[in-house]
């Protein structure tokens, strides 16, 4: 059975697997085509294409960037975009330079609460230059204060927790903006992820709509069969193009599996001649 995956992490961003072992993974799994989706950083695609090669698996050139709208962040995928657009790499870099401003504020934060932790100790471990907080969570792991990342966000990183920091985000319709720039797909990722207070998905997805996205990650490893169902038909309503991903990280998520997510998630392999069609690729 050929797979799909069109959502993973590397080492250049928060995953702890490098492109080429995250190529081979997918290898092993059947995938026969995969984006890499590094937050806010696009540097891991040049080994992913070279190990795609010799795997003979397709490579998407893609992103993940996120932004904030209301009370939610909301992350924005990119797909088949020119990964070396010069404009494209400035606005990343605005992207790094704000986590750059964050995390020591995060650290400063943690070593109030009796924590050995700091700035350098996560920098290190990274060994990249889009340094988020899974990156931190690993750090405590290693550390033995927490036993999981899920525990790390959960005691002290996540929203409303003691060293949460808010961070500086674009817009959706910026991210947006900036992808359809690059010449690529826009897609809403893990809309399950979506805090709503004002108006509902449906309507969310709608105003992304008219901002220029143009599919949603219907397939995703936590999503359950009724959620897929519900993005599906959502996806369908708005004439939007249907995506999905495992969304694997590595160590910071241990139960996703490159290609197969929790072990039931499967791709339509069929959702990407679509999505060339929509480039003008096919």
């Amino acid at each position: 059975m050929s797979r799909l995956d069109l959502h993973l992490h590397t080492t250049h961003s928060d995953g702890s697997c490098t492109p080429t072992e995250v190529v081979t993974m997918a290898h092993r799994a059947g995938v026969t085509a995969l984006a890499i989706t590094d937050h806010d950083i696009t540097t891991g695609m040049a080994e992913a294409f070279t190990a795609g090669q010799q795997c003979g698996i397709e490579i998407i050139p893609g992103v993940e960037i996120s932004s904030f709208a209301g009370n939610s962040e909301l992350h924005i995928l990119g797909y088949f975009l020119d990964w070396q657009d010069f404009d494209l790499l400035e606005r990343l870099t605005t992207l790094r330079e704000s986590r750059h401003r964050r995390n020591p504020r995060i650290i400063e934060r943690l070593q109030t609460l009796g924590i050995d932790i700091t700035y350098d100790e996560v920098r290190a471990l990274a060994g990249t230059d889009s340094i988020g907080r899974p990156h931190i969570a690993r750090v405590l792991m290693d550390k033995h204060v927490v036993a999981s990342a899920k525990e790390a966000f959960d005691r002290f990183l996540a929203e409303g927790k003691p060293a949460y920091i808010p961070r500086e985000l674009p817009s959706p319709a910026e991210a947006i903006s900036w992808i359809k720039a690059a010449r690529g797909l826009a897609v809403l990722a893990h809309p399950t992820w979506v805090k709503l207070e004002d108006c509902s998905l449906v309507d969310l997805v709608r105003q992304l709509k008219a901002d220029g996205l143009d599919g949603v990650e219907v397939y995703y490893s936590t999503h359950a069969a009724r959620q897929t169902r519900e993005y599906l038909n959502l996806a369908q309503q708005l004439g939007l193009l249907v995506t999905g991903g495992s969304d694997f990280h590595g160590l910071t998520k241990p139960d996703i599996e490159v290609g197969i997510g929790k072990g039931t998630l499967h791709i339509p392999p069929s959702l990407l001649p679509k999505m060339k069609k929509a480039t003008g690729r096919l």
